[in-house]
């Protein structure tokens, strides 16, 4: 029996580029008040353009180039300080808010998430997710060597809320790290492929597969009752 759901956050509770878009308004408005930069409008396109297209580790260093202003490392660490550190413009889908408010009633509800601590803090907050968790996990506060696929996390998880691996779902959408401990630790893995989501690529690594996948995070709770 199912007693225990729990969710990653990033592209599987909310489409994550837009977090990258909130992070990119931040910065381009950062930039724009330097002397001599020119408006926000440019330094947003310049970001998005390098985005869509695949940059996803160099984004600002590649913009800048492409703007052609001169920059130095110290900038670039500025840079990803206020996209790390900015209070995010985004709010929770509403089917996330519905299927959240459902299963809030029949399951206790846990959030296990990596990422820079500061960053995935305020992502929770701007989401309004507290009120539907017992529980959240930062892997950040573990230290980082035990972000996914580190199954430290699922263990304090399941220290924490006093559950058994076998009554535990979870529920995340990066095929490449998300699914190898929980599967482990025998839990049941649900993957959510979002039609925006920025992590779609497939692994061949043993235990790396969701057991179950779906397209929608409103079809969760039919799924659930199944088990």
């Amino acid at each position: 029996m199912i007693t225990t759901v729990v969710f990653d956050l990033d592209d599987t509770l909310y489409d994550e580029v837009e977090y990258c878009k909130s992070g990119f308004t931040a910065v381009s408005d950062f930039l724009s008040g330097l002397p001599g930069m020119p408006p926000a409008d440019d330094f947003f396109s310049a970001f998005r353009h390098q985005f869509t297209t695949g940059n996803h580790t160099k984004t600002f260093n590649a913009a800048l180039d492409e703007l052609d202003i001169s920059y130095d490392e110290k900038l670039i660490s500025q840079l990803i300080m206020v996209y790390r550190n900015h209070v995010p413009k985004i709010t929770l889908p509403r089917e996330s808010e519905e299927a959240l408010s459902l299963l809030s009633s029949k399951f206790t509800l846990a959030l296990l998430t990596d990422g820079f601590l500061p960053a995935q803090q305020l992502k929770v907050k701007a989401l309004g997710l507290e009120k539907y968790l017992d529980c959240i996990i930062y892997t950040e506060q573990l230290g980082r060597e035990f972000w996914k696929p580190s199954p430290a996390g699922f263990e304090k998880l399941i220290e924490a809320l006093d559950a058994r691996p076998e009554n535990m779902v979870y529920v995340a959408d990066n095929q490449m790290k998300d699914f190898i401990a929980p599967n482990r630790l025998g839990f049941i893995t649900v993957r959510i492929i979002r039609s925006a989501g920025l992590h779609t690529q497939s692994s061949q690594q043993p235990d790396s597969a969701a057991q179950y996948t779906i397209s929608q995070i409103s079809r969760l709770p039919l799924l659930l009752d199944k088990f």
